[in-house]
C-alpha cells in the first residue's frame, strides 16, 4: 500500500480515473530514493514498474565501451517507457537512472501488469501515452546527435537542463562533458564562447542559463 490516497494519486496523475488510482493505492508500494541514489542499472532485469511521485531522475545510456549519454528526465507524474518494456519482455536493462534529488515513487509489482492491461483501460492509456513522449523525446535527442554540432548541442542540453531544473545549473564542466559525451575541455571552451554572446554566466560549480526557454 502506498502512502498516498488514490484521490492524491489523481491529483500526480492526471490519465488516471479512480478505479486505477485505487488499485495503485492497494497494490503499489512507496520507496523513496536520496539525492545520487541509482534506481536502474545496466543488466538489471525489473520486477516492478516505477511511476515517480516526486522528485526528478536522470536517465542514461551506455555503450559498449562503458560511455555514458544522458538521455532524458523523469519527473513527478512520469513513468520509465523503457523498463516498462523490458519488464513486460522480461529483458535487462540497458539504461542507468539516477536520482538527482530525493525522489519518491510507486513501485507495482510485475505480477500486476496483466491484471492492469486487462482491466484498466486507464491504464492502457498511460502506457501508451508514456510510450509516444519518450519516443517523440529520444527523436529530438537522436535529432542533436545527428544534425547539429557540439555548440548547438551544448546550447540544447542547458536549454533542456534549464526547463527542468532552473536557470541556476548547479553543473560541473565535467558533469557536462559527461552528459553529452564531450571532454571537459570543449565544454569549457564553447562555454567560454556562449558566455560572451549573453547565453550563460559561468560560475565556479554553477551555470546561469541566460537564453530563451525552451518550450
Amino acid at each position: 500500500m502506498t502512502t498516498l490516497g488514490a484521490k492524491e494519486l489523481l491529483g500526480i496523475f492526471p490519465l488516471f480515473d479512480l478505479p486505477l488510482a485505487t488499485f495503485m493505492y492497494e497494490k503499489g508500494e512507496s520507496k523513496t530514493f536520496e539525492q545520487g541514489a541509482l534506481l536502474m542499472k545496466p543488466g538489471q532485469f525489473f520486477k516492478y514498474a516505477m511511476l515517480i511521485v516526486s522528485g526528478k531522475v536522470k536517465l542514461y545510456r551506455e555503450g559498449e565501451d562503458g560511455e555514458e549519454f544522458f538521455m532524458y528526465f523523469l519527473e513527478r507524474g512520469n513513468a520509465c517507457a523503457l523498463s516498462m518494456m523490458c519488464m513486460a519482455r522480461s529483458q535487462a536493462s540497458t539504461i542507468m537512472a539516477i536520482a538527482v534529488e530525493e525522489t519518491e515513487v510507486i513501485m507495482i509489482p510485475i505480477q500486476h501488469m496483466d491484471t492492469l492491461m486487462k482491466n484498466y483501460p486507464a491504464w492502457y492509456h498511460f502506457v501508451i501515452e508514456t510510450y509516444r513522449n519518450r519516443f517523440e523525446e529520444l527523436l529530438t535527442v537522436i535529432d542533436q546527435i545527428a544534425f547539429k554540432n557540439m555548440d548547438q548541442r551544448l546550447e540544447w542540453y542547458l536549454k533542456r537542463q534549464a526547463k527542468s531544473m532552473g536557470n541556476n545549473l548547479m553543473l560541473t564542466h565535467q558533469q557536462i562533458a559527461h552528459d553529452i559525451n564531450s571532454s571537459r575541455e570543449v565544454v569549457s571552451r564553447l562555454l567560454k564562447k556562449m558566455e560572451k554572446t549573453g547565453l550563460v554566466e559561468t560560475e565556479r560549480n554553477s551555470i546561469v542559463w541566460k537564453g530563451e526557454e525552451m518550450e
